[in-house]
């Protein structure tokens, strides 16, 4: 029997699924996927396999199962089904651990119902993880479902900063503290850094920043996080695509009594209608751009509010880790947005921060040092693989159970 050396990635949104099928012995890609709009009346699955052509279908898939069925089917196709002798587990990425689960976790019945106990801090992405590891179970029950969970990374971080200065017991009551997102990111770019330095990624204190349509922080000291920017919910921090970040909580209560919008009403308007949307009305950086770089002031409001919040956290991380060794720069925003990079990092020269024009303005897959060779820390562009990161993680707690 051939050994089991591939792990299918499912990442299962409300109404679509990621995925992918990894070859572990060298990385590549077997097959590379999208379903989306699922219950909705038209729906669409995009699959890419390797040296293949890229093959796109409209249908209608009435729920996750038919969705799931559906990549199966396109696998078989390609000789890499579900049922191949060759897949050693499939990885799913959960968004929410809470403090229990701090590690790639094999999903049992009992896990299971830990998820669902952790929906109330995560509502918009727990429930659709669930069910994306309930259809993987029904298919293949005989092949181990892994967890790896988004907070993971994050759970390093110390009391002190993890703690709200709430009541304690309310707090522990409610589970509310700092969980932090974006986990596997900031996992795979810290020690991407580290390898791009040359360096072991214990010897490296990095500030990473995943800048997308979300975006976080991340403090890690020798591969250790030790703050982040995101908290109790992906809410939290850094100015996104439609969400607000960091924001005076009185603004709820003054938006609920005076301005007499419902907590469902204020929920939506500062996770689905605010940040770069909210300042111009567009939330892709790119519009922004273009847009301030033809004088709307909004746009130019919208990136200078953008680019103040990323150097408050620049600092504030400095500050948190003592020593810096390098700024990684990750993610949608993160990776091709040269003029992000460059006023985030502009006037920190006494920092040991700077970055060069020339450098910066290269657009490459790889990752890079934009950083002039004295600059004392070393900023780079590091392109994230979250589906990599997740399928190591599946497949190493796979071969040691």
């Amino acid at each position: 029997m051939r050994e089991a050396t591939r792990i299918l990635v499912l990442n299962a949104g409300s109404s679509s699924v990621k995925y992918q099928l990894i070859e572990m012995l060298d990385g590549r890609r077997l097959a590379v996927g999208l379903v989306e709009r699922i219950g909705e009346s038209t729906g669409r699955l995009v699959h890419t396999p390797l040296n293949g052509e890229r093959r796109e279908s409209a249908r209608v898939f009435a729920d996750h199962a038919a969705a799931l069925t559906a990549v199966a089917a396109e696998l078989a196709a390609d000789g890499v089904g579900l049922d191949s002798p060759e897949l050693a587990a499939i990885g799913h990425r959960v968004v929410h651990g809470g403090k229990r689960f701090t590690a790639p976790t094999v999903v049992t019945d009992e896990v299971l119902t830990e998820i669902r106990r952790l929906v109330p801090v995560a509502p918009l992405h727990n429930p659709a993880n669930i069910t994306g590891i309930e259809v993987a179970r029904a298919l293949r029950p005989d092949l181990p479902q892994v967890a790896v969970f988004d907070t993971a990374f994050h759970s390093t971080v110390p009391e002190h900063a993890a703690r709200y200065a709430i009541d304690t017991a309310v707090a522990d009551e409610h589970r509310v503290r700092r969980y932090g997102f974006h986990g596997t990111s900031h996992q795979y770019v810290s020690r991407a850094t580290a390898r791009l330095l040359g360096k072991d990624p214990a010897e490296v204190n990095v500030i990473v920043l995943h800048l997308g349509n979300g975006a976080s922080a991340a403090a890690v000291a020798g591969g250790v996080c030790v703050d982040t920017s995101m908290g109790l919910t992906p809410l939290e921090g850094l100015v996104m695509g439609t969400r607000s970040g960091d924001i005076d909580p009185g603004v709820v209560f003054h938006l609920h009594r005076v301005g007499g919008l419902s907590i469902d009403e204020i929920d939506d308007l500062l996770n689905r209608r605010s940040g770069l949307l909210g300042l111009c009305g567009e939330n892709d950086m790119r519009e922004v751009m273009r847009r301030a770089e033809d004088g709307d002031r909004a746009a130019r409001l919208a990136f200078d509010a953008y680019v103040h919040r990323l150097r408050k956290y620049l600092g504030g991380y400095y500050a948190v880790l003592g020593r810096v060794d390098a700024i990684a720069f990750t993610a949608g925003v993160g990776e091709n947005a040269a003029p992000v990079r460059a006023a985030a990092c502009a006037g920190l020269t006494e920092l040991g921060i700077e970055v060069d024009p020339e450098l910066n303005s290269v657009r490459s897959g790889q990752a890079r040092v934009i950083s002039p060779e004295y600059s004392r820390v070393v900023v780079a562009v590091v392109p994230t693989d979250e589906e990599l990161e997740i399928a190591q993680q599946a497949y190493t707690v796979v071969h040691q159970g």
